[in-house]
């Protein structure tokens, strides 16, 4: 795997920071506290998918050995309705009523003194149900559908119009199963009270979250819960609500009035923690002869849980990909006895994503013009939606770059004309646009005697490099060493940070952090602005650098001090500022805010008498703004791609038609790529620093999966000239 940048802004390859407390067992995550006095809890699930809970006797459980309670509907405390943030409503909270809305919804909670006996006590409770027939096909007619949910389908021009211009209109239909983000770290709660005040580890993407809804659901202030998180074992979008497990945990301890740990199982995490939603696309697209598009239609039906808000545009991506006149995107909702959906690296993109960029494909094959070339010929030179120019865009340096890196000009265009041996060889390739994602976002800095910088801000970091970057960022900007800095998070009494999700954390904590720290030399700078003693007198920030620990006049490297030198002088142990980011107004700034943007291309094999496919190699050229650290957004890349290999091949969480329960919720069954299946991956990152805030970087956690599916199903139809338009790909398909 190889990382090939093409422009100074991508930073040095530092090294993990957190690197060291990881390999040696020193990290610790929600599931290593052990406290005092812990108690653990277990689950109780419903076996059925829809209906009522007619009764239920725990007197079994309570004899158990080592139980101190069991929660059902008939003794939980009545708890609020969660609170609706960025990220939409909170998911409905169990045991609030004797209604089942799926098959694995805790109908009862137990608490023991170990989790051994937890897990036996909850095997003795006994659930009678009150069964009635789910609802569990988007098809079916009793299923409640909902149209433009969150008011985000699009109409620009005249589609009808545009069709009947076009020389050429390809259609199709285009589906995605349900995908699992299967985080390695079991998601685990730990709560304890301490009078109203409440302390809680927990393995989420978004620690001031947790901390506004559960003081919203326990009637508590804010200021007296503490959500920690330093360290979680991935999330791909797992971490970013706020699941019922962790609200239950909250209350058994508050019952019992001891610690309480709940850490998920394995299965459990595929009924509990949300998953990718479902879609069925369809999408026309017209075009002139010389390839040029007049018109866009795409609808995608997915699905939401019973009383669920969660939502995914994914037809959006239609709108703003392409310079095209003419679009309408659609997107509706089918209530489902399904669990809560939720968001899974790249949400929405990955779905409409795979639709889009196949017809896409499609379309050039019918016009006999080269898929890179439709895709040159039809580039949003400006925001398609509003008209004005892109703060950055090095699409078409993507597609050029990744096409003369991965040898396209090679490429035999007509279908099955490749071959290696016994082998089909085809090529596919696969444009992306990830949209811009910022919200605000605040940090704090300080400077010691010692010379050394404390920098912090109650994020998280779910494996993206954010401890790296963040530490990067402040050294850079106090011109200090990066072992002189120390950058922490994961707490929420820090200053507010966003979720770490929508690859939209570094920007908002990048641009925290830049105005922290140049806040705090302004204080360092009014420090001494009137000290007869001070080289710096009279300085501003406009009127100084900083390195090797140093502030001095620009230009004079002479005439300075250290930060130490001044602290002790004015009899300080410290000095602190904070920093705050707002996401950039597109108005204001004359520029539409730009994303990640992206090009990928894959090369497949396939065995005709077998039906094997495999990913022989993978460019991926990315335009990511101004990247911060090479190795940590390569990193990115490559884990975004591998996510795409297993939702184009192997992902796919099957529900039983008949009973809603999910019939592959273990590593056994539910297939993800693996070693064997991850190729040759190269990176390279084009384009340069993004113009719309002072950091100029873009996230890149998701456009590394973005367009990997349809790449490979483009690739497939080169190699046999069989279209496939159901994810995933399977040996069933190809035989």
């Amino acid at each position: 795997m190889t990382t090939t940048p093409t422009r100074p802004n991508v930073g040095p390859p530092l090294e993990r920071v957190d690197a060291p407390q990881k390999v040696t067992g020193r990290a610790r995550y929600p599931n290593d506290f052990d406290l005092p006095g812990m108690v653990h809890a277990a689950l109780v699930h419903a076996t059925v998918a829809a209906g009522r809970v007619a009764g239920i006797d725990a007197a079994a459980a309570e004899r158990a050995s080592g139980v101190l309670t069991v929660l059902t509907h008939r003794n939980a405390p009545r708890l609020a309705d969660g609170p609706t943030t960025a990220l939409g409503g909170s998911p409905p909270w169990p045991l609030r009523d004797d209604r089942v809305l799926h098959h694995g919804q805790p109908v009862a909670v137990v608490v023991a003194a170990s989790p051994e006996e937890a897990r036996y006590a909850a095997s003795l409770v006994e659930v009678e149900y009150a069964a009635a027939e789910p609802v569990l096909d988007m098809a079916d007619p009793r299923a409640t559908v909902l149209t433009d949910p969150w008011g985000m389908d699009v109409t620009r021009g005249d589609v009808a119009a545009g069709l009947a211009q076009a020389d050429t209109v390809v259609e199709g239909a285009f589906t995605t199963p349900d995908n699992t983000n299967n985080p390695l770290g079991l998601m685990t709660t730990v709560a304890y009270w301490n009078g109203d005040a409440l302390t809680v580890h927990d393995a989420t993407q978004w620690p001031h979250g947790v901390r506004r809804t559960l003081a919203t659901v326990f009637g508590v202030p804010e200021t007296g819960i503490r959500v920690l998180a330093p360290y979680v074992g991935g999330g791909f979008g797992a971490g970013l609500r706020v699941w019922p497990h962790v609200v239950l945990a909250v209350a058994a301890a508050r019952r019992v009035g001891l610690p309480v740990k709940l850490e998920l199982s394995r299965p459990e995490m595929f009924t509990s923690v949300g998953h990718r939603p479902n879609t069925v696309q369809k999408i026309t697209l017209g075009a002139t002869r010389d390839g040029t598009l007049v018109a866009i239609d795409h609808e995608s039906v997915g699905s939401v849980a019973m009383e669920d808000d969660d939502f995914e545009p994914s037809t959006r991506c239609s709108a703003v990909s392409y310079a095209c006149p003419n679009v309408v995107t659609r997107d509706r909702q089918v209530r489902l006895n399904i669990p809560c959906p939720g968001s899974m690296r790249a949400p929405a993109e990955a779905q409409g994503n795979f639709a889009l960029e196949s017809a896409m494909d499609e379309l050039a094959y019918a016009l006999g013009i080269d898929p890179l070339d439709l895709r040159l010929k039809n580039l949003a030179e400006t925001d398609p939606v509003s008209g004005m120019p892109w703060s950055s865009n090095a699409l078409r340096e993507c597609y050029t770059e990744g096409a003369r890196r991965f040898g396209w000009a090679d490429r035999d265009p007509r279908p099955g004309a490749m071959r290696d041996g016994r082998w089909l060889v085809g090529y596919g390739l696969a444009g992306v646009s990830y949209p811009n994602y910022q919200v605000p976002c605040q940090a704090r800095a300080s400077v010691s005697r010692d010379g050394s910088a404390f920098v912090r801000s109650a994020a998280t970091d779910i494996g993206t490099g954010t401890y790296t970057v963040m530490t990067q960022l402040a050294a850079d900007l106090l011109g200090l060493d990066v072992a002189k800095v120390r950058f922490d998070l994961g707490d929420s009494d820090m200053p507010y940070a966003p979720q770490a999700g929508g690859s939209g954390l570094t920007g908002a904590l990048g641009n925290a952090v830049h105005s922290a720290c140049l806040r705090l030399v302004q204080e360092f700078c009014d420090l001494v602005r009137h000290d007869v003693s001070s080289p710096l007198r009279g300085a501003g920030p406009g009127d100084v650098a900083l390195a090797a620990g140093r502030i001095h006049l620009v230009g004079d490297p002479s005439r300075g001090e250290t930060f130490g030198e001044i602290l002790e002088r004015h009899d300080l142990a410290e000095l602190a500022a904070d920093g705050r980011s707002v996401p950039p107004d597109p108005g204001e700034l004359g520029m539409a805010t730009a994303g990640a943007f992206g090009a990928k291309f894959v090369e497949v094999r396939v065995d005709p008498g077998l039906g094997v496919l495999r990913v022989a190699r993978v460019v991926s050229a990315i335009d990511g703004g101004r990247v911060l650290n090479a190795r940590t957004a390569e990193s990115q890349i490559v884990g975004g791609t591998v996510g795409g290999i297993g939702q184009a091949m192997f992902e796919d969480t099957v529900t039983d038609p008949g009973t809603g329960r999910i019939a592959n919720a273990t590593f056994g069954d539910y297939l993800v790529a693996v070693n064997a299946d991850v190729p040759d991956i190269e990176v390279v990152f084009v384009g340069g620093q993004d113009r719309a805030t002072a950091t100029g970087t873009k996230g890149v956690g998701e456009v590394g999966l973005v367009g990997i599916a349809a790449a490979v199903a483009n690739a497939v139809h080169h190699a046999t000239g069989r279209r496939v338009r159901d994810l995933p790909i399977t040996i069933d398909d190809l035989l």
